[in-house]
């Protein structure tokens, strides 16, 4: 059982005073025996950071979710039951930044590859501009490559986007990231579930993809390797059931093979702009598309009729309707009539030899 089950089983004391058994050489009983839990408070508010639990106003209820999910090491996506295994819903997150995270619940994620190419970079552009244009907060890890570009594209489009963290909000992760995370500190969120100070480490990147699914409608995954992180973050989804969208890329680009592979294994949404995502992740009849269609052109509103006519007209040398309705195996009635309408609507012309297309003589 999950730490966040027994919490909400038994309660945050009762469940720490008694059922909480630290594995052999953990050494967490002697890190809890350090804790001053009121004094971590003070310290935390005192640089404007607040600490939410489960049955708070602001806790999103899309958290909960991951305790139905299989916890599984996410690591290995073929581990068999008994590898180590993490998740579950958090005991409480750390959040630095005015934005309620109630605003989370029609928010999407946007991951990907840290090494973006310059497709990945305009796509991600797109995708989170036009979401943010939308009034839908876009949520990423706030690592390097499609990450920053989707916080970047949502502010330049002055919409909202928080970054989760691997590491304690009171950190920088990465460095070049400092006014980005200050910014979204200052006027958005920064969210983490690890405690102020805390540095990123391997099982915090993959604890955090969790949240970032949790947190969100949806998962919007533009690139990503074979060996990606942000597929990660796609399995969460999945397990809970959220739409996973990802952004097809050339099938030579090594840094969408993750992305492909993953369409393959089906179950994901295909989508190449904001709309689309929009509609994946709407309320049933919200955001409906029209199925794209290339420009019209004249003969597209032909009746079949007419356009089997057309096409045995020749466009130099005239012939008779006798030979028009061989060729076009209709009645001869029917090809007149076809003709005079065709003529009617500028195709044909006739002359004393016969039918020709117009405009080629």
């Amino acid at each position: 059982m999950t730490t966040s089950r027994l919490v909400h089983e038994l309660g945050p004391q009762r469940a720490l005073g008694s059922q909480l058994v630290p594995k052999p050489g953990s050494g967490l009983a002697e890190r809890l025996a350090e804790v001053d839990p009121a004094r971590a408070l003070e310290t935390a508010e005192a640089m404007g950071i607040r600490f939410l639990v489960p049955g708070d106003p602001e806790w999103p209820a899309g958290l909960d979710d991951l305790d139905h999910v299989d916890q599984l090491d996410h690591r290995d996506p073929t581990a068999e039951a008994g590898a180590l295994s993490f998740g579950g819903t958090p005991p409480g997150l750390w959040v630095r930044g005015p934005m309620p995270l109630t605003e989370l619940a029609a928010s999407v994620a946007v991951v990907g590859s840290r090494a973006a190419s310059v497709y990945g970079v305009e796509m991600t552009q797109a995708i989170a501009g036009h979401l943010a244009s939308a009034s839908v907060p876009v949520v990423s890890g706030g690592a390097l490559g499609i990450d920053f570009v989707a916080h970047d594209a949502a502010l330049r489009a002055g919409g909202a986007t928080v970054a989760v963290l691997p590491c304690g909000v009171d950190r920088v992760y990465p460095m070049k990231h400092r006014a980005l995370l200050d910014h979204l500190s200052a006027e958005f969120a920064v969210v983490s579930e690890q405690p102020p100070g805390s540095g990123p480490t391997q099982l915090r990147f993959l604890a955090r993809n969790r949240l970032i699914a949790a947190l969100t409608r949806g998962t919007v995954l533009v690139e990503a390797a074979l060996r990606s992180g942000a597929l990660n973050t796609v399995r969460w989804a999945e397990q809970m059931s959220r739409p996973v969208m990802c952004v097809p890329g050339p099938v030579t680009s090594y840094t969408s093979m993750g992305v492909h592979q993953c369409l393959r294994r089906g179950g994901a949404t295909v989508v190449t702009q904001g709309s689309e995502v929009l509609e994946a992740v709407g309320a049933i009849g919200a955001h409906l598309l029209e199925e794209p269609r290339g420009p019209e052109r004249p003969r597209d509103r032909l009746s079949p009729v007419e356009r089997t006519v057309l096409e045995q007209v020749p466009s130099v040398s005239p012939v008779g309707v006798e030979s028009i309705a061989r060729l076009s195996l209709l009645h001869v009635r029917d090809t007149v009539l076809a003709l005079g309408r065709l003529e009617v609507k500028g195709f044909v012309v006739r002359g004393d030899d016969g039918w020709r297309l117009a405009g080629t003589g």
